[in-house]
C-alpha cells in the first residue's frame, strides 16, 4: 500500500480534539460536574506550565541569543506581523466575518509559536536547528507575558467580546501559568534529566491537560448555544480565512530572509518559528483570559490554523529537503583517483614513486594488505 504524503496526513491529536468536541456536543458537561471538571482541568495545566518550564533548556537560549537578527525578525514576525495581519484582514472582511469568529482569529495572531513542531520542521529541512530552539523557546518564553497584554491592548479596544482584562484573569495567569512556568525552570537543574529522559511517558500530560480544557470550553459554549449560532458554511468561510492569515504571513517572512540576506539555514528558521502559532500555549490562555462561554468560539480558530499550518509546512520542509540534496556537480560523485598499486611490482612501484625501498621481507606481507586495503576501499565507495 501506498504511504500517505506527510503534508496530507491529519494530525492525530486534531483528531482527538475533534473528538473533544464532538462529545462535549452531545454530552455536555454542567452543574458540579462542570466545576469539577475545571478544577482538573486547571491544575493539569498548572502541571503542563510547569513541565514546559523544565525543558527550556537556559544554556540553548543564551547560546543562540548571539543571532539577534535572526530572533528579532523571529519575534517581529509572531508579535508585531501576525496582529497587523489579523486587524487589515478583520478590517478589509468586516460584514463578512462572523464577529466572534474574528475574535478568535484576531487572538490566534497575538499568540507565541511551537516550540516541538516549529524545530522538527526546520530540522527536516535541514535548517539552523540550535537556532530554532533558541528562537521557539524565546517566543513561548515572551508569550506568558506578551500575549495577555496584547490581548488587553488590542481586543479589549476593538470591542469583538466586551470587557478588559480583569484582575481576576491577571491572577489567573499569574497562579496558574506563569508561576508553574517559573517553579519549572528553577527546579530544571534537579528534574530537567528525568523530564528529557522520559519525554514520550510525559507527553500524555500536554494533550490530556488540552483535551480537558476543549471539552470543558465546548461544554460550556454547547449550553450557551453555540451550534445555533455557527452554522457549515460559516466554519468553511473560518478555513478561507486562517488560510489567508497563513499565506500572507509566509510570504511575508519569505520575502523578509530575502531583504535581509539570511543565510539559508536561518530562512529557514524564520520561515517555520515565525509562521506558526501554538495550539498548547493558546487553549490554557484563552481559557484564562475570556469567559468560559466564549472559549470554545475563540479556539475554534486556533484548531482550524493549527491544522492548516501542519500541512503547510510539513509540505514546504519537505520541499527544502529535496532542493537541499547535493547533486553531482556538488560532490556526491567521488573525484576520480589513480588505480591503487597492485600485487608486489605495484608496491615496489608505489614506494620508489614515494622515495623509499621496501624490504624484501617484508614485500609479500605489504602487497597482501594492499589488496585488503583495495577490497575495503572498493565496498566504501560503492
Amino acid at each position: 500500500m501506498a504511504r500517505v504524503p506527510v503534508s496530507l496526513r491529519i494530525d492525530p491529536f486534531l483528531v482527538l480534539l475533534g473528538g473533544a468536541v464532538g462529545i462535549a456536543s452531545l454530552l455536555p458537561v454542567t452543574g458540579r460536574a462542570a466545576t469539577a471538571l475545571g478544577v482538573l482541568a486547571d491544575a493539569a495545566i498548572g502541571l503542563l506550565f510547569f513541565l514546559h518550564g523544565a525543558k527550556l533548556s537556559r544554556s540553548a537560549i543564551v547560546t543562540g541569543m548571539g543571532n539577534w537578527r535572526l530572533h528579532g525578525l523571529v519575534l517581529t514576525s509572531t508579535y508585531v506581523l501576525f496582529p497587523t495581519v489579523g486587524i487589515a484582514i478583520l478590517y478589509v472582511g468586516r460584514g463578512a466575518i462572523d464577529p466572534v469568529f474574528g475574535t478568535g482569529l484576531l487572538f490566534l495572531t497575538l499568540l507565541p509559536s511551537t516550540v516541538q513542531s516549529s524545530i522538527a520542521f526546520t530540522a527536516v529541512a535541514r535548517g539552523n536547528v540550535a537556532a530554532a530552539v533558541c528562537a521557539a523557546s524565546l517566543s513561548n518564553l515572551i508569550g506568558i507575558m506578551a500575549t495577555p497584554v496584547l490581548v488587553q491592548l488590542i481586543l479589549h479596544p476593538m470591542q469583538q467580546l466586551g470587557g478588559g482584562m480583569t484582575g481576576g484573569a491577571v491572577r489567573t495567569i499569574a497562579l496558574q501559568l506563569l508561576l508553574p512556568f517559573v517553579a519549572g525552570h528553577l527546579l530544571r537543574p534537579w528534574i530537567g534529566g528525568f523530564v528529557a529522559r522520559h519525554r514520550a511517558v510525559l507527553q500524555p500530560v500536554d494533550r490530556a491537560s488540552i483535551l480537558l480544557v476543549v471539552y470543558a470550553a465546548f461544554s460550556a459554549a454547547v449550553v450557551d448555544g453555540i451550534w445555533h449560532r455557527v452554522a457549515a458554511g460559516d466554519l468553511a468561510t473560518l478555513v478561507l480565512w486562517c488560510a489567508l492569515i497563513l499565506a500572507v504571513v509566509i510570504a511575508a517572512n519569505v520575502a523578509a530572509a530575502r531583504i535581509v540576506r539570511l543565510a539559508r539555514g536561518d530562512a529557514i528558521v524564520l520561515l517555520f518559528c515565525g509562521s506558526k502559532k501554538s495550539l498548547v500555549s493558546g487553549v490554557p490562555m484563552a481559557g484564562a483570559l475570556f469567559a468560559p462561554a466564549q472559549v470554545g468560539l475563540v479556539v475554534l480558530p486556533l484548531m482550524v490554523f493549527h491544522q492548516l499550518q501542519l500541512f503547510l509546512c510539513a509540505t514546504l520542509a519537505a520541499r527544502l529537503a529535496r532542493d537541499a540534496e547535493p547533486g553531482p556537480q556538488e560532490g556526491l560523485t567521488p573525484p576520480a583517483l589513480p588505480p591503487p598499486p597492485v600485487g608486489e611490482a605495484g608496491a615496489i612501484a608505489a614506494a620508489a614513486a614515494a622515495g623509499f625501498v621496501i624490504p624484501d621481507a617484508c614485500l609479500p606481507g605489504v602487497a597482501d594488505n594492499l589488496a585488503l586495503l583495495t577490497r575495503h576501499a572498493g565496498v566504501l565507495r560503492s
